[in-house]
């Protein structure tokens, strides 16, 4: 059975259609409550989830009280023109390797958690894909990388394109992680969810207005050849995340260029995870 991990008001728990089961009650404290100890333990944890049903529920899913189903990664990972139609729309070549920047751990917030936008007028949206680590590994090939993943989520990689651009070099880290600028959920779907793990569909829309639409096959770099490349670099952990990148369709890359507005809201969505709604504030 596929699982869906969340985050319910500080607490791991396994989302079973309109139910939940807290994890650690569920598990007679086999498991912790603290959903980044999960992590810590995920193949153990996925082996007891698997045979958890409607039966073991503890209380009703409510989205409402979401937090962030990763809410202190140790790394994270964030990869920069990771999609061709993103390449295109920025009049920039296609990278002939990851190009990994990173975002900071303060960013990371809920699936219905504010963005909020510290007075600027050049905040942009970046619906991504987000792939979680579920194993330790160093060296990993492609062939084995995905068993290195617990699953993925959806994440918003929020951008402040007036600091991210203030200088030369770019200041990318610190365009994008400023507090609330990294919302994940609404769960972590392990891959066993998805027909093709490498083939989703994603979409990004402002209020009523859809800004991006692709699937995940559009990109540069998928998650096994990331996964390789960045373990052939530094130890990956559990609870270590990757932002797999955005495809078009971002604010900056309009014409003229369009910035997120305080009271608009960000609905992101990807197939078989779900949807993050997060409201802009000034």
């Amino acid at each position: 059975m596929a699982i869906r991990l969340a985050n319910a008001k500080g607490r791991a728990v396994l989302v079973l259609g309109d139910t939940i089961a807290d994890v650690e009650r569920a598990s007679n404290n086999k498991f912790s409550s603290d959903p980044m100890a999960v992590l810590a333990h995920w193949d153990a944890f996925a082996s007891w989830a698997a045979g958890v049903n409607p039966g073991a529920a503890t209380g009703a899913y409510d989205e409402a009280v979401l937090d962030a189903p990763v809410p202190r990664p140790g790394k994270v990972f964030a990869i920069g023109l990771n999609y061709k139609s993103h390449a295109e729309e920025a009049g920039l070549p296609l990278p002939t390797k990851p190009l990994v920047f990173t975002k900071f751990q303060n960013c990371i917030c809920g699936p219905r958690a504010d963005v909020r936008m510290m007075g600027s007028a050049y905040v942009d949206w970046e619906v991504e894909l987000v792939a979680v680590i579920g194993r330790r590994g160093k060296g990993i090939s492609e062939a084995k990388a995905l068993e290195y993943v617990a699953g993925y989520t959806v994440g918003q990689d929020i951008s402040d394109r007036k600091l991210q651009f203030s200088d030369t070099p770019p200041q990318f880290s610190m365009g994008k992680s400023l507090d609330t600028f990294g919302p994940l959920g609404p769960a972590l779907v392990s891959l066993d969810a998805f027909k093709d793990p490498n083939d989703l569909a994603l979409t990004c829309h402002v209020d009523a207005t859809q800004m991006q639409s692709a699937r995940s096959s559009d990109m540069v770099f998928g998650v096994q050849p990331l996964i390789a490349y960045l373990s052939g670099l530094c130890t990956l952990e559990p609870g270590d995340i990757i932002f797999t990148g955005t495809p078009s369709g971002v604010g900056s890359g309009q014409n003229p260029r369009r910035y997120l507005k305080p009271g608009e809201t960000i609905i992101s969505t990807i197939e078989g995870i779900g949807t993050i709604t997060n409201k802009c504030i000034a």
